[in-house]
């Protein structure tokens, strides 16, 4: 009896790495102090933006067919946007592949959206993904922000999905990477 609960306990300690090692594979957390940083710096929950981070890249840095670049996908004319209303005049193009650039970005356009839709996550996840444009006309269609169903009133489904794994994924960083996170 001794020793399976002795060949149990060896077995447990054995998995905890190879848990860990799955879990950084299955849900990475990278630049988790620009991250921390910048979202203090914006108000934002660093678990929401690490899970617009996964959604959006899983950590990698690349340019979509779009041309959105970077951890947080910013197109060229979003980009331009950003830097336009937060004073980045000596902005490029070329400095969105910088992850401290880019997070600062992406962060800064996430809270003007939450601002843009008082506070509404799925709201301003959705404007992320489609552009707020779409989700005004959506709003508009929906009788008004309070009336919005982030389930039936999408009618993309690739945002309705967006908006989903965000919520989700940011659950999941809030609960792994606390302590990283700063929460």
């Amino acid at each position: 009896m001794a020793l399976l609960a002795l060949v149990g306990v060896v077995v447990l300690i054995g998995l905890h790495p190879l848990k860990h090692a799955v879990e950084e594979i299955t849900l990475p957390l990278r630049h988790e102090d620009i991250i921390r940083q910048q979202s203090q710096k914006k108000g934002l929950d660093p678990a929401l933006v690490a899970g617009v981070i996964y959604q959006e890249s899983k950590f990698s840095d690349r340019t979509s067919v779009a041309g959105a670049r970077g951890l947080m996908q910013i197109t060229p004319d979003t980009a331009n946007f950003i830097a336009k209303q937060s004073g980045g005049i000596r902005f490029t193009q070329a400095d969105l592949a910088t992850p401290q650039i880019n997070i600062a970005y992406g962060t800064w356009y996430l809270r003007w959206l939450l601002d843009r839709y008082d506070g509404r996550q799925s709201l301003a996840l959705a404007a992320y993904n489609a552009g707020f444009g779409h989700v005004d006309e959506w709003v508009k269609r929906a009788g008004g922000p309070e009336s919005f169903d982030p389930k039936t009133d999408i009618p993309f489904p690739e945002t309705r999905n967006y908006v989903q794994q965000v919520l989700e994924r940011r659950k999941d960083y809030a609960r792994r990477y606390s302590r990283e996170l700063g929460l």
